[in-house]
């Protein structure tokens, strides 16, 4: 049976990964420090095994002995690779933090796949390559400039992957997100802290007295607020999966949009998260956040025609699942 390490395992998107590998009938090596993962999350996927293996290693990629042993243990086919620090404002405030975690991470596991002759990998990037959209949708073809430490260290795993790709035969497909949200329900969205939208409108009903911020209304878009493509958790693990079969057909080195091709408002999301909850959510309008472009939508018709993808969740099922998801994280 074919056994594949996830790296960040136990993250929100690395361990909606894990469960679907699982339900296919993969073995599994989950690797993650728990930094920003969480046991409780591991514990789940291990309880949903069935009949797959699924071994769990805590470990820091920054430690190479940490990702080599895992290489020395497990026979291992494949890597998904979701290991990562995330956070744009973050990244501008400590460049270095996400330097050293994400690209000289991702150099240790690359060299310990290629020194354990194992020749493919699925990355997890970002639309943050991209930097400020020339166009919109955006393809592939767009020029990748990124405007943060952030995008820049996704960047710079997306060329490394290019050189080991043409130098050591070692096949890579790099996905890049645009707004990922919802959860399978037995796990979900858990950042300390959380940044994305979705959660945080929602955490905003849980929490006494909660009042959401909303930032920049007077973007030229059709209601004042930014327009974002927000593609379900469960479509973009459909695409790993194919990711994965791409690579195992003999697919060469690729990387491909994931989005929906379309775009909500801050507002529209807003909105949503109020019809699934029932309420009306406290809102405060606040001044637009430094670096927020007003439109961001993928062109994912190359992962359609290459990949076989297609999405497939409504944004209304997206946020009952994340709805669901924080009332039994709260």
């Amino acid at each position: 049976m074919e056994r594949v390490l996830v790296t960040g395992g136990a993250g929100y998107i690395g361990s909606h990964c894990a469960i679907r590998l699982i339900e296919e009938g993969k073995d599994i090596v989950i690797f993650d420090s728990l930094e920003l993962g969480h046991k409780e999350t591991v514990d789940t996927l291990m309880s949903v095994s069935k009949g797959s293996k699924v071994e769990f290693v805590q470990g820091d990629l920054k430690d190479p002995s940490d990702i080599r042993s895992v290489f020395e243990k497990y026979d291992i086919d494949a890597v998904v690779h979701f290991a990562a620090y995330s956070q744009v404002a973050e990244s501008m405030k400590d460049p270095q933090k996400y330097y050293y975690n994400n690209v000289y991470g991702t150099l240790n596991l690359l060299s310990a796949m290629k020194d354990a002759g194992v020749g493919k990998i699925v990355f997890s990037s970002t639309a943050a390559t991209y930097g400020e959209p020339e166009y919109v949708p955006i393809d592939e073809a767009h020029p990748q400039m990124p405007i943060n430490p952030y995008g820049n260290s996704k960047l710079m795993v997306e060329r490394i992957m290019d050189d080991y790709s043409r130098a050591y035969g070692l096949r890579s497909v790099r996905l890049r997100y645009f707004n990922v949200v919802g959860a399978d329900g037995r796990i979900g969205e858990w950042h300390v802290p959380e940044t994305h939208l979705v959660p945080n409108v929602l955490k905003s009903v849980l929490s006494p007295g909660g009042v959401f911020s909303m930032f920049g209304t007077d973007y030229d878009t059709r209601d004042g607020t930014c327009v974002r493509d927000y593609i379900d958790v469960r479509d973009l693990i459909d695409a790993h999966i194919l990711a994965l079969s791409y690579l195992d057909q003999g697919g060469e080195t690729d990387y491909f949009n994931l989005g929906t091709n379309d775009g909500s408002t801050v507002r529209e999301v807003f909105s949503e998260c109020e019809a699934v909850v029932g309420s009306k959510i406290q809102v405060n309008e606040c001044a637009r956040r430094p670096g927020d472009p007003a439109v961001l939508i993928a062109d994912n018709q190359k992962a359609k025609s290459v990949l076989g993808w297609e999405p497939k969740h409504t944004l209304k099922e997206s946020v009952e699942t994340a709805w669901s998801w924080e009332q039994k994280l709260n």
